[in-house]
């Protein structure tokens, strides 16, 4: 998820540290905060891999700032993530949003899609957070109100999301 963000952010321009760090942790909020510790590697992994390249600027006021630029080859690998994300990117909610801020990097409106069809797919699939058995049970079936609203919650954010997915794939459908 840090890898593709960074990847995302710096595919619309070059950026510094300090501001890449303030729009990833602008996307993903306070669930997964980024840390310093976390972030430099990440960024040093993508340079050594050629994804990054780095250049020093002098600074307005200060030291000089490190101002990082997506490469050609940090491009193709950007996309390449973005057509062919892992289960994980489809499945969990802060990803699937990582992976959805950037989708727009895809041109081809069928690769959109098939991704969103991915998506769609594991929405249709029956879930809960909750089981008898092997059985997912509904929130109508829970004497718990807080579970209970953990599962009335789930089906409203589902419901707009599974609306909003359909409705993309039509008009994504008719541009191909």
């Amino acid at each position: 998820m840090l890898e593709l963000a960074i990847l995302g952010f710096l595919y619309d321009t070059p950026l510094h540290g300090y501001e890449l760090r303030k729009r990833i942790t602008a996307l993903t909020g306070h669930v997964r905060p980024v840390a310093e510790s976390t972030l430099y590697p990440a960024i040093k992994r993508l340079e050594k891999g050629g994804l990054l390249a780095r250049e020093t600027q002098p600074g307005s006021t200060a030291a000089p700032r490190h101002v990082l630029t997506l490469t050609e080859a940090g491009r193709t690998e950007l996309r390449h993530r973005l057509a062919e994300p892992a289960r994980g990117d489809i499945t969990d909610e802060n990803r699937w949003f990582t992976l959805l801020a950037f989708l727009r990097h895809l041109q081809d409106p069928s690769a959109q899609a098939d991704v969103l069809r991915r998506r769609l797919a594991f929405l249709e699939e029956p879930a809960s957070f909750f089981y008898s058995g092997d059985r997912p049970l509904r929130a109508e079936e829970l004497d718990d109100p807080f579970r209970r609203g953990i599962l009335t919650i789930a089906r409203a954010t589902s419901e707009t999301e599974l609306r909003w997915l359909r409705a993309t794939l039509d008009s994504l459908d008719r541009r191909v």
